[in-house]
Parts: structure tokens; sequence; C-alpha cells
């Protein structure tokens, strides 16, 4: 065990993941002689920063017949989720804990790796590919690390295993993944040997699913670093090569002062309107896609005025949604133009916990106050919501009972 205090790293942290009632039972079900099973990756890592982990992985000697066997005999929950390169999902104490049996490549495309099974534990962090994913914990709670990971963890670097390009080459996803993981864990500039490999290796990128690139893009805007990873994604061409277009830096950068937002709604703030574009480059969903269409609407509607007073911003979030307005001001504040009020935040926030601004007049109010249904419903609706945007979103009783009168005549409250 390394002197985990001299590297002001969280022993404690070790202790409690191996508590964990779900990993005791699964530690307890894979023990024996002959075999051995271990703690391993992010676990490990976060356990080392204070952090409970969401994901447990163990990796283990035992061929996956074996883990299946054993943890059934335990009365746990054993599912062949990816049986064929060695990994059981065992749910025990209602977690679903990966078991992995140890593996090393036989060759691999980029994409792809052949593998078989092994037994050796050294060569199994070895394959992995950062120094501060490669730490391994056994169930007496010893601290295996080979590739000095714990060093790298305690300083912020992070450092592929061995040859930065022979990683890449094994997955070029590892290019978007050492940005990631550098605004996560890391301080200061990235490693510089693994920066040059993933400039380097650029147009591997093009060879990614867009829908890895996608995830691992948006987990990139999610970590705390994001915005200094993304400026060198910028600097260096990469962005453009994700992207397919240039970033708005300056935004971004606003967006997370004003608090960390959303992955989708950074990712809409970092490309301004350009979610056509992306729904293609990124694979975007429908949904992700309409998402980034109300924030380029909604910063549309707002840069279109000189002035933004607090009438308008309720109108602004009951249009385009709170998130899309929220976004909207966050990444225009600073801006000449609009001028918004200094409580602009306030504003929002009240928006956030007070009712929702959905108009208060229904078709059904209309009908009552005895217009016939049909077309001239929809129409009636039509002018009272205009007038309700027009007011600023209003939802009190007598405002309601003004936009009834307005919607059946058409007459200027």
């Amino acid at each position: 065990m390394q002197d985990l205090n001299r590297h002001n790293l969280d022993a404690r942290g070790l202790a409690r993941l191996r508590e964990r009632p779900g990993v005791r039972a699964a530690l307890a079900a894979l023990a024996g002689p002959g075999a051995e099973t271990r703690l391993v990756g992010g676990c490990v890592r976060d356990a080392l920063l204070g952090r409970d982990a969401a994901d447990i992985d163990l990796a283990t000697t035992h061929l996956p017949e074996a883990v299946m066997e054993r943890t059934r005999a335990a009365g746990l929950k054993a599912v062949p989720t990816g049986i064929e390169h060695g990994t059981v999902t065992v749910i025990a104490a209602g977690e679903p804990i990966e078991v992995t049996t140890l593996r090393e490549d036989v060759e691999t495309d980029g994409r792809h790796a052949v593998v078989r099974f092994g037994g050796d534990f050294a060569q199994d962090a070895a394959r992995r590919d950062f120094t501060v994913n490669a730490l391994s914990l056994d169930a007496e709670g010893r601290l295996h690390d080979t590739t000095d990971g714990v060093a790298d963890l305690a300083a912020g670097r992070v450092r592929f295993i061995g040859d930065p390009a022979t990683r890449i080459r094994e997955d070029a996803l590892r290019i978007l993944r050492f940005f990631r993981f550098h605004a996560r864990f890391g301080g200061g500039a990235p490693d510089a040997q693994a920066l040059a490999a993933c400039i380097a290796a650029r147009d591997s990128l093009d060879r990614l699913s867009r829908e890895r690139v996608r995830a691992e893009f948006l987990k990139l805007l999610a970590a705390p670093g994001a915005l200094a990873m993304v400026a060198v994604l910028s600097e260096t061409g990469l962005l453009a090569r994700i992207l397919g277009g240039v970033g708005e830096l300056g935004r971004l950068d606003r967006a997370l002062a004003a608090g960390q937002p959303a992955p989708l709604a950074a990712l809409a703030v970092l490309t301004r309107e350009d979610a056509e574009r992306l729904r293609e480059r990124l694979r975007l969903s429908n949904a992700e896609h309409q998402e980034l269409d109300r924030y380029a609407a909604a910063l549309a509607a707002a840069r279109s005025r000189d002035t933004l007073t607090e009438p308008e911003i309720r109108a602004l979030a009951a249009v385009h949604g709170l998130d899309a307005a929220a976004g909207a001001l966050a990444v225009m504040a600073g801006e000449p133009r609009p001028a918004l009020p200094r409580d602009a935040g306030v504003i929002l926030e009240a928006l956030r916990v007070g009712p929702p601004l959905i108009l208060p007049v229904t078709g059904a109010d209309l009908v009552e106050r005895g217009l016939a249904p049909g077309r001239a419903v929809g129409q009636a609706l039509a002018r009272a919501r205009a007038r309700w945007l027009a007011l600023g979103c209003p939802l009190d009783p007598e405002s309601r009972e003004a936009l009834i009168t307005h919607a059946l005549d058409g007459t200027a409250i």
C-alpha cells in the first residue's frame, strides 16, 4: 500500500468502497483458492478522491462461466451482458456490478479489439488507457498501482499508459477521453506527449461513429474544466474535426460562469445556431435537435431587441422554454445588445420556482362564455396568447378575465 497521506488522497474512501454491501457480496461470491478478484478502474480512482463511484467494476481471474455459476450460487443475479468479451453484470444489494475476466488484446483496428482471457493483473492494467484508470484494490484492501497512477492522480496529471500513439491506435475515442479526463481530474496544461499524439492522430476521429463522439463530447462539456479543454481542442483544430465548425468560446465561458449548464445546453451555447448541421454531425436525436433549436430561437429573439425588460424575459421563457431563455441570457451577458436588467438572474430564478408560464385561458373557457366550438376558438386563443405575451405573461385572476374578454371580442384591454 502506498503512503496515500503523502499524496493527499483518501485512504478512507477505499475502505468505504470495499464496505458497500453490493461490493462485499460480489467479492465474497467470487472468493476462493486459485483465483483473485479486484475492484478496478474508475471506482478505485474516485474512492481515492473521496467520491462515491456510480459504477462499480471488478476484474477477476475466473472465467465468465465460473463468474455466472459462483454468483448465482450465492443468490445473486448474474446477466451475461458481454460474455463474449468476458463481462457479466452481477446485481448485488440492488446495484449492478460489472465483473470482467482479465484479458489481453490479440489485435485491434482502432475500433474493435480481439481479446483472449488471461490471469495477469499487471498486464490487464497495462492495456487500459490512462494511469489514473489502472488502479486496483484487492479483497483484503491492498491498493495495486503498476503504472504510477496514484502519483499522477495526486498531481492532477492525465497520462496515457505506455506509448500514447499506441493507446490511440487501439481506440481513437481515447483522444476525446484524454481531454475529458483532463477536464475532470487534471490541473494545469495537458500532458505534452499525450497532446502531441492526439493531434497527430486527428484523422482517426473521422473513423469513429458519430454516436460515440457525441456521447464523449457531451461528457466533456459536463466536466469542471470543460472550458480550458474546449479551448485546447479549438487551438489544435480538433474541435473543428468534432463539430464541423468553430465554437463560441466566449459565450461558453459566460454560460459556465453563470453556473454549470447541462451538457446539451453547453453544446448549444458553444455552437451558436448550428442545430441543423449538428443533427447530422453528431447524430442528434430529435429531442436533442429540438433543444438546440429552442436555444437558437431564444437567442435570435433576444438579440432582435435593444433591451430586454422583465415582461419580455417572461415572454421569452414562455415561448422558448425556461432553460433555453436562461441559456440565451447567460451567453449575452456582457454583450452590447440587448441590454439586460441587472436582476435578470433573479427574474429567471423566480420563474424557475414559480408556477409554470402557461396561458391561463383554454378553449373550454371560451366555449363556456358562449363561443361556438370550431375554428373561431383557435383564433380567439391566438388573440389571447398574443396579448398575454405582450403583457409579460400575467397569471393572476384579474388578468385572466381580461384576456378572455379580449379573446372573445378582440377589444383592447
